[in-house]
């Protein structure tokens, strides 16, 4: 059995219209998203036989593709539910995420700071990655990470709790090669009251993530 599953999308695939075209979110999330999921599952398959046929020799490149694959399907299923067609704004405590909004500024000094820092990271980042709000538990504070392919130059234990897809196949066959309009049309759909539940969840299993105090 698979371990492994594609989830299912969280709403049809025109709502976020005209933001994100109905096609690209049915080719994003069927077909990309699907072959990450098929990806981790196939290379779990592989790692398992490894043993019984003293096949290491391939064990390098399993262990690269079992991260991508798996960094893959967990970045894709955040940002299904990072995204509404009712989100967008600025997030206030008067919408239920206060908590959210104050770690913002106390974080970046601003939202208007932090939603620049955010945009740039996931705008200039070289060939396919993200751009990723993470709460990080060793400072408790919240951070911007730039993640190549979906598991490179990330913190080690840092929770991500917003990302912003930049590969080309989120965004081509609308904006063309205009990575940048792309980010900046994102702002209009990301879901506060998602990313300030993840957020909540992140700092209460603070304590679990570090071993040391």
């Amino acid at each position: 059995m698979a371990t492994y599953t594609l989830p299912e999308l969280p709403y049809d695939y025109a709502a976020l219209a005209p933001v994100i075209s109905p096609e690209i979110i049915e080719l994003h999330h069927d077909k990309h998203h699907a072959a990450y999921v098929k990806g981790a599952n196939d290379t779990l398959e592989q790692l398992a036989e490894a043993p019984d046929k003293e096949a290491w020799g391939s064990i390098n490149g399993l262990e690269k593709n079992l991260a991508f694959h798996l960094s893959g399907h967990i970045l894709h299923s955040i940002y299904w539910h990072n995204m509404t067609g009712d989100g967008g704004g600025e997030p206030h405590e008067k919408d239920g995420v206060g908590e959210l909004a104050d770690a913002i500024a106390e974080s970046f000094g601003s939202y208007a700071g932090f939603k620049a820092q955010l945009t740039k990271a996931a705008a200039t980042t070289q060939g396919s990655g993200w751009g990723v709000l993470a709460y990080e538990p060793v400072s408790g504070r919240l951070i911007v990470e730039q993640i190549y392919d979906h598991q490179g130059n990330v913190g080690q234990g840092s929770v991500p709790i917003l990302v912003f897809d930049a590969w080309e196949h989120a965004f081509y066959l609308q904006y063309k090669n205009q990575k940048v309009d792309f980010i900046e049309a994102m702002w209009q759909v990301v879901n506060w009251q998602d990313v300030a539940k993840r957020y909540a969840a992140a700092k209460e299993r603070a304590n679990i993530l570090l071993l040391a105090p």
